[in-house]
C-alpha cells in the first residue's frame, strides 16, 4: 500500500512546445497585472463578477435531470454594469475599483468587484441574481466556476485588509489591476498571499480517521487540517498538529514535493496554476503534463493555501485522545461508511434529534479528494 502512495504522489513535470495558446494567455495577463494602461483598457471590454460585502451574485442555472438546483457565475460586462450604476445614480468610477483575476481562452479579462456601497437588493434586481454566502455558493455552482469565485473573493478580501503599510502605518496604494499595494512613504511592496495549510487523512490500513468541529454541518466529517508554524516543515506541522488534535503519533506521511524554479504563489492559485504561469511568463514554454496531487487554494478563513498529505499509523496506535478545543469529535470510519457518504449526491437534511448522516465535503475541496484517493488504495489492496 505505501508503495502505491508513493507511486500516486511522485512528482512529473514534462516540458513541451515554447507557442502555445496557454503561453501567449499568460503573457497578455502579465501585462495585464503590470501596465495600469492595458488593464483599464481590458476592464472597459472585460467582465465582472459581483460581490456584495465578500458574498458573490448568482444566477439560477438552466436546471437538467443531472443538475436540479443548480446556480451559476453570472460574466457581466463592464458596459452593462455602468448601465445599472446609471440606473442606481451612481458614479461609474466604482468600476475602477474592479481587481483582476484572471483571463480567458479568449483573452477576455475577468474581474471582481465588490460593490457592497450599493443597495443590495436593487443591485439583485438590477442584475437578476441573489448574493449568496460564499460557504453555501459551493455547494450551489457546478466544480469548474467554485475555484473562480473563490479567487475573486480572496482578491477582494486581501485588498479590504491590506490598506495600510505595516512599516510605516500610511496608506497603501494599488496598481490598477489589484496584483499589489505600494506604501510610497516606506516603499514597501506587498502581494496577496496566502497562508498555509496542511490537511492529512490518516489510516491504520483499514480505516480512515475522519474529524468535525462545532461549526460543521450537522454530520460533515473532514480531514484533519491546521496552519504551519513559522519555520516548520510540512512533516513538523502534520506530526505537530495530529499529535495536538488527536493525540496520535504519525509513522508514515506522503506528500507533494515539486521544487522546478522558486516562484510566489498569488492568492487563489494551486501549486499547479503556479508552476504552468511562471514557465509560462519566464521562459514561454507550456507545462504539457505533471504529477502533482493534493494542493488548493482555500478562501477560509481567509485565504488559505492547502498542501493534501496521506498519513498512516500503526494499527496497534490508533487510541484517539481529542483535544476538544481544536475538534468536537473525531472517529475512525471503516471503507463501507466511507463508500456510503461518497454516495450521496447532496447534504442530508440530518434534523436535529436524529442520528445524522455521515457526509464528507463537497466534491470541490480537496478533503473530498483525499477521501476518493483513500477508498481507491483500499480497492486496490483488496484486488
Amino acid at each position: 500500500m505505501f508503495k502505491s502512495l508513493r507511486t500516486l504522489f511522485r512528482p512529473e513535470l514534462v516540458l513541451t512546445r515554447s507557442s502555445s495558446s496557454y503561453v501567449t494567455r499568460m503573457r497578455h495577463l502579465m501585462k495585464l497585472k503590470e501596465d495600469d494602461g492595458a488593464c483599464l483598457e481590458a476592464l472597459r471590454s472585460g467582465h465582472l463578477l459581483l460581490y456584495h460585502r465578500l458574498a458573490p451574485l448568482l444566477q439560477k442555472a438552466p436546471a437538467t435531470a443531472s443538475t436540479p438546483g443548480l446556480f451559476q457565475l453570472p460574466a457581466i460586462n463592464t458596459s452593462d454594469f455602468e448601465g445599472v450604476l446609471d440606473k442606481l445614480g451612481k458614479s461609474r468610477a466604482l468600476v475602477n475599483e474592479a481587481v483582476l483575476i484572471t483571463c480567458t481562452e479568449q483573452h477576455e479579462a475577468q474581474f471582481s468587484l465588490d460593490v457592497g456601497v450599493l443597495d443590495k437588493s436593487e443591485v439583485e434586481r438590477l442584475c437578476g441574481g441573489a448574493f449568496i454566502d460564499l460557504r453555501k455558493a459551493f455547494f450551489l455552482l457546478r466544480g469548474p466556476e467554485a475555484p473562480l469565485v473563490a479567487r475573486g473573493q480572496a482578491l477582494l478580501r486581501w485588498h479590504q485588509t491590506h490598506g495600510f503599510c505595516s512599516a510605516s502605518g500610511h496608506p497603501t496604494f494599488r496598481n490598477q489591476s489589484g496584483s499589489q499595494r505600494v506604501c510610497h512613504s516606506s516603499g514597501q511592496t506587498y502581494y496577496p498571499k496566502m497562508a498555509p495549510v496542511v490537511i492529512t487523512l490518516i489510516s491504520d490500513g483499514t480505516q480512515c480517521l475522519l474529524g468535525r468541529q462545532a461549526t460543521f454541518p450537522r454530520g460533515m466529517y473532514s480531514a484533519l487540517a491546521g496552519f504551519c508554524d513559522m519555520g516548520e516543515t510540512i512533516e513538523e506541522t502534520l506530526r505537530r498538529e495530529v499529535a495536538e488534535e488527536v493525540g496520535l503519533e504519525l509513522c508514515v506521511c506522503v506528500y507533494n514535493a515539486v521544487c522546478v524554479c522558486v516562484c510566489v504563489c498569488v492568492a487563489g492559485e494551486t501549486i499547479e496554476e503556479t508552476l504552468r504561469r511562471e514557465v509560462a511568463e519566464e521562459v514561454g514554454l507550456e507545462l504539457d503534463s505533471w504529477r502533482v496531487s493534493g494542493t488548493q487554494h482555500w478562501p477560509f478563513p481567509q485565504s488559505s493555501f492547502m498542501v493534501a498529505c496521506h498519513a498512516t499509523v500503526t494499527p496497534g496506535n490508533t487510541q484517539v485522545s481529542l483535544n476538544h478545543e481544536e475538534l468536537e469529535d473525531a472517529r475512525w470510519f471503516s471503507l463501507q461508511e466511507i463508500e456510503e457518504a461518497l454516495r450521496l449526491k447532496k447534504p442530508p437534511r440530518n434534523p436535529e434529534g436524529e442520528t445524522p448522516t455521515l457526509w464528507v465535503p463537497p466534491s470541490y475541496a480537496i478533503a473530498h479528494q483525499l477521501v476518493q484517493e483513500w477508498v481507491q488504495q483500499q480497492r486496490s489492496a483488496a484486488r
